[in-house]
């Protein structure tokens, strides 16, 4: 049997498996592409490692490259992401700390991204991409806890200011008052009962009163309804008697104007006829006879000559 060469075949084997192995290792035959992605956490990442795995939505889709704090502010935290090329990191992305299991293992989940939402981009050249944060369950449950707790305290130390010295006393006394005023309503119950059945008594006879009204109050609707038809109607008859009226003032007016004038030349006329019979009757009473000669001539007065009549000539 050739030793030498079953032991160079070995060899042979056993570096081409190691050799294998270290293909697959690296990726095997394609070698995926990793982008680089930067996250500030404001939170504790304990329990979170490099190579922590950083999953979308559960999908494992890269890894932790660097973790470590923050220079300029050290509560804050900066962790550096390996994720595969290709992956949909939008703008509305957001990274959370997860815990894996009962084990406690740290891990990175993504989620958000709308459709819609732009891929996200670096805000600068040479700077990486920064993915959004907010806090995890446990964050939030400390801030809960923490906000609880302080409220427990300000309860405890309002309860022990509302239960002082000076304040149980007062209670003691307002305890005793109570005792005190129940002891006369016992001793004054016969009286109150007495009052409670006047009460009944009274609600019921308002309450009747009240059926009784209903109807009166249905039958003044209508009244008032008929007054109101009537005052509109009275308001319609003032209106058109304000009409006629308008109408007759214009009427007398136009008339006033036409008559007027006749009026007051037969008023000068009879004026002047009632002169003319004055005159006649005072010459009757100085001279009757005037009523059947004449009015005799009136005398020549001095110098005045009588006018003869003309003589008639012979032919």
């Amino acid at each position: 049997m050739n030793y030498p060469l079953v032991g160079a075949f070995v060899l042979l084997l056993g570096a081409a498996l190691v050799a294998g192995l270290l293909w697959l290792a690296s990726g095997g035959a394609v070698r995926k592409q990793y982008d680089l992605y930067l996250a500030i956490e404001n939170e504790s990442v304990a329990g979170l490692n490099l190579n922590a795995p950083v999953k979308y939505n559960g999908v494992e889709v890269g890894r932790v490259r660097d973790i470590h704090l923050d220079a300029a502010n050290p509560e804050r935290v900066q962790l550096t992401f390996a994720i595969e090329q290709g992956t949909p990191i939008k703008e509305d992305t957001v990274a959370v700390l997860k815990t894996q299991g009962l084990t406690g293992i740290a891990y990175v989940e993504l989620g958000g991204g709308t459709p819609a939402a732009p891929l996200l981009r670096a805000k600068a050249p040479g700077l990486y991409p920064e993915i959004r944060t907010k806090p995890s369950l446990s964050a939030r449950l400390e801030n809960v806890l923490t906000t609880a707790a302080e409220k427990l305290d300000r309860i405890s130390i309002n309860v022990d200011a509302v239960l002082s010295n000076e304040n149980r006393l007062a209670i003691s006394q307002v305890l005793a008052d109570m005792a005190v005023i129940s002891r006369t309503i016992a001793g004054r119950k016969d009286s109150i009962d007495k009052g409670l059945v006047n009460a009944a008594r009274t609600f019921q006879n308002t309450a009747q009163a009240s059926a009784q009204l209903g109807p009166a109050i249905a039958r003044i609707g209508p009244a008032a309804d008929a007054v109101q038809k009537m005052g509109l109607e009275t308001a319609l008859t003032s209106q058109r008697a304000a009409q006629v009226i308008d109408a007759a003032a214009a009427d007398l007016a136009r008339v006033g104007g036409e008559t007027l004038p006749e009026v007051q030349r037969l008023l000068a006329e009879m004026n002047a006829l009632s002169g003319s019979l004055r005159r006649l009757s005072e010459q009757t009473e100085r001279n009757p006879a005037s009523l059947l000669w004449g009015r005799s001539p009136v005398p020549s007065g001095p110098g005045e000559s009588t006018p003869q009549p003309p003589q008639a000539t012979a032919p």
